[in-house]
């Protein structure tokens, strides 16, 4: 029998998670978490792991913009459910670095959404594009 390798396998790091509970300001007139919901989880996640890998004077000087979301749902979460939010660091190229997002029902662990996001860093005081320190660029996997 062979196993799968988990989809962060070539991640410099290793998978980070938060926990949502579902509100009731998520759901849409279709009766579950609106689509919407899910792009904030993946921004809340991304935030929340980058917050833990750097200093607030860090960040200060360095911000983040989203070039590209790619978002694909797989379930639906409604009322009552607790998701996971995980996320993991994949490649960079040039000044693009993707960042890759599960969202699962915490109860019994099913994939309710992926999600594949491009971003740039910026230098927070010009707002232009930026390269990233060796150190933080060792986050992710060249190429």
């Amino acid at each position: 029998m062979m196993i799968d390798e988990p989809p962060w396998k070539d991640s410099p790091l290793p998978p980070f998670e938060i926990t949502r509970d579902v509100q009731p300001a998520h759901i849409d007139e279709l009766g579950h978490v609106n689509n919407v919901v899910y792009l904030s989880w993946v921004q809340d996640v991304a935030v929340a792991h980058w917050n833990s890998l750097t200093t607030p004077a860090f960040r200060a000087n360095l911000l983040w913009v989203a070039l590209r979301h790619e978002i694909d749902y797989k379930a639906e979460a409604v009322l009552g459910d607790t998701i996971i939010a995980r996320t993991w660091t994949g490649r960079a190229v040039g000044l693009r670095y993707q960042r890759h997002t599960q969202i699962l029902r915490q109860r019994d662990g099913v994939l309710l959404a992926q999600a594949l996001t491009d971003y740039c860093p910026i230098n927070a005081q010009s707002r232009k594009p930026a390269r990233l320190t060796p150190d933080v660029s060792g986050y992710f996997r060249k190429g």
